[in-house]
């Protein structure tokens, strides 16, 4: 069974300025492993045997996200991978229109990804506030993702969830892909279950996807166990159909290797038909990311 890889980066350590500077305390914990370039040719490397044969390219916060795209584009003309780009763009500038024109001469160029994940504990936030899926700049340039036909990526955690699912409501052009299962950080019976009620308010929404990647970041291993508990809960709400499979590499490279990642969501998805694995696995990315 193919795979497509639909989340991971590829990167120059100069051009990113969270890795390029001095460290600094991160969501996934220490990061010195990954202070360095990772070309396409590690990336390559490190899918070997695992029945990977298309790539989704996430935007890792470059300095320039022109730069960012244009490295992106050239290592796919010498490598044929990537084979899709998810690219930043300022939602909250007073007019995104600009710079997705400048970002539509990318043939790969399938979505954008703004980060608007914010969480009481530092470490974990990103956005300067919880409420950026309401705010009225970052709405109205919204509109421009369904024109240019792009797909949003959806970073939030459990909290920004109901917000989350009004903008996916008032934005049905536009295909949300929820990052990373929607986060889950709080492992506690009381967190999962707010985890899960929002979750099912996010699926209510026919235009959202679900991303079961991720799922390292908070744990800071490699947990079959645990990947799998978030994986079928994940699954049981979205439904195969609207689950697909990312890597998040080289994040998770900082506890993992490639081959003990990829066999712990397979195992997660042995018990389902051949036919719903095939769409976690590949279908869905296919489909949401428009691969050949």
């Amino acid at each position: 069974m193919t795979i497509v890889d639909a989340h991971h980066h590829i990167w120059r350590q100069a051009a990113l300025p969270w890795l390029a500077g001095p460290m600094l305390p991160r969501i996934f914990g220490d990061y010195e492993p990954i202070r360095r370039d990772y070309p396409v040719a590690e990336f390559i490397a490190d899918l070997a045997g695992s029945g990977v044969t298309q790539s989704v390219y996430v935007q890792a916060n470059w300095a320039d996200p022109l730069e960012e795209a244009d490295y992106v584009t050239r290592v796919h003309d010498e490598a044929g991978f990537p084979n899709a780009l998810v690219a930043y763009a300022d939602l909250t500038a007073p007019d995104v229109r600009p710079a997705l024109d400048r970002l539509a001469r990318f043939p790969l160029l399938r979505g954008i990804r703004q980060q608007i994940h914010w969480h009481d504990n530092p470490l974990y936030r990103f956005a300067a506030t919880p409420d950026l899926a309401d705010n009225a700049t970052f709405r109205r340039n919204f509109a421009a993702l369904g024109d240019y036909g792009l797909s949003f990526e959806l970073q939030v955690f459990t909290p920004q969830m109901a917000g989350a699912a009004r903008l996916a409501h008032d934005f049905p052009k536009v295909t949300f892909v929820l990052q990373h299962c929607g986060m889950p950080e709080d492992l506690s019976d009381k967190g999962m279950a707010e985890w899960r009620a929002g979750m099912q308010r996010l699926a209510a929404e026919p235009n959202i996807v679900n991303k079961l990647s991720g799922l390292g970041t908070f744990i800071h291993r490699n947990d079959p166990d645990h990947i799998a508990r978030i994986v079928k809960e994940s699954i049981a709400i979205f439904g195969p159909s609207r689950c697909l499979y990312g890597s998040n590499f080289p994040i998770e490279k900082i506890w993992t290797d490639y081959p003990p990642l990829i066999a712990a969501f397979r195992a997660a998805l042995a018990g389902y038909p051949a036919a719903d694995q095939e769409a976690m696995l590949a279908g869905t990315a296919t489909r949401v990311y428009r691969l050949a």
